[in-house]
């Protein structure tokens, strides 16, 4: 079990369809949310911007316990007309600059298992990680990428006390998909309630879980 009551967590991504609920899920669980979103000026890709994202939130807060990658961008169209810019932009958002606020946030987390608290680092790669689907690769593959660093990444984290979980729901209902930075969405089909989805990770951050694959998400 994680206790939320007081947790300091920073949730990035947080004016989005699913990271404003998961912000305010955490709120209504008991913790301090500190909050950064590209809308609000913290373009992740920009170097330097993570350094200063951690700091604010070390100056205001004291600590971090959580973190929560909810940031993202998609692209549609054939895997044989993707442009090379596209690609940059999806693995820049949807990889790297994950990657690097999960590695310069691990001191400050490693220090909040010593006190004695339960942190954690929350993802989001989505179903597309685990089954890549026509018309998305490259943003599959973005996805997928960094579904396998979390992999790895847990088995160090866990030496350090910091438990890392990477949730893959399917489509959700948000408005992503209608705002991809190439091509336009084809038909889904339903789409899963976001509250329910950040309700569920809301429960497995709390229920100490360790994994929230696709399957996790059936209501």
């Amino acid at each position: 079990m994680t206790d939320l009551e007081g947790a300091v967590v920073l949730v990035v991504g947080a004016t989005g369809g699913l990271g404003s609920r998961i912000a305010a899920g955490l709120e209504v669980g008991g913790a301090v949310v500190a909050r950064s979103s590209r809308t609000g000026g913290d373009d992740l890709r920009v170097p330097g911007t993570i350094r200063r994202v951690l700091d604010a939130t070390l100056a205001e807060h004291g600590r971090l316990d959580g973190l929560v990658i909810a940031s993202g961008v998609v692209a549609f169209g054939a895997a044989s007309e993707i442009s090379a810019d596209t690609v940059d932009e999806l693995f820049a958002v949807n990889v790297t600059s994950a990657i690097q606020l999960i590695a310069s946030s691990q001191p400050h987390l490693a220090d909040s298992a010593r006190a004695g608290r339960e942190p954690f680092v929350l993802t989001l790669s989505g179903v597309v990680a685990e089954s890549p689907v026509a018309g998305l690769a490259a943003y599959s593959a973005s996805k997928a990428a960094l579904g396998a660093f979390v992999v790895a990444a847990a088995r160090e984290y866990r030496r350090a006390g910091i438990r890392i979980v990477d949730a893959r729901p399917g489509h959700t209902g948000t408005a992503l998909s209608e705002h991809p930075i190439a091509g336009s969405a084809p038909g889904f089909g339903a789409a899963l309630d976001p509250d329910f989805v950040a309700g569920r990770i809301i429960t497995a951050i709390v229920d100490g879980e360790k994994d929230l694959p696709s399957a996790a998400f059936h209501s």
